[in-house]
């Protein structure tokens, strides 16, 4: 199992979690974004810088992607296609998209998406809290440790 970051979009604090689990465990983690992304020096972390442009980084993790990879990532469209090319996607938030919720996710998100286009304020997602990020970092130590 290799993990990408969908690095555009990942709080700082999630990125951080990711990073200490790489260097704890060895797993290979890749940090991939449109713009120059710090990450620590480590054999075990890297980064890739891909082209500005519309779902530039998400069709790089997708082509790049093997069975069983781990996508850090709150895109849910992006998310669709990690589950259909049998890769594993986790949220920031400490959700992990499966072939069970999906389509649930895709219907709300497009939901939302059409009330912002006819000026609904929908108000957003709430900041990252610390629940989130131990729902997070719980989530990845299930999914290290099955992989393991």
């Amino acid at each position: 199992m290799k993990i990408w970051i969908d690095g555009d979009a990942c709080p700082n604090a999630i990125k951080d979690i990711l990073f200490r689990a790489a260097e704890r465990t060895g797993i290979s983690l890749t940090l991939v974004a449109n713009h120059v992304v710090k990450v620590p020096p480590s054999r075990h972390i890297s980064f890739l810088r891909v082209a500005a442009g519309f779902d530039v980084a998400d069709n790089e993790i997708v082509k790049r992607l093997a069975p069983g990879d781990l996508v850090i990532t709150g895109d849910i469209p992006l998310a669709a296609e990690i589950i259909e090319h049998q890769g594993q996607a986790l949220n920031p938030r400490g959700e992990l998209y499966t072939t069970d919720n999906i389509k649930a996710r895709l219907t709300m998100r497009d939901l939302m998406e059409s009330l912002r286009s006819s000026g609904i304020d929908s108000g957003g997602q709430a900041p990252l809290n610390h629940g989130d990020r131990k729902a997070f970092a719980d989530q990845l130590d299930k999914i290290i440790t099955r992989h393991g």
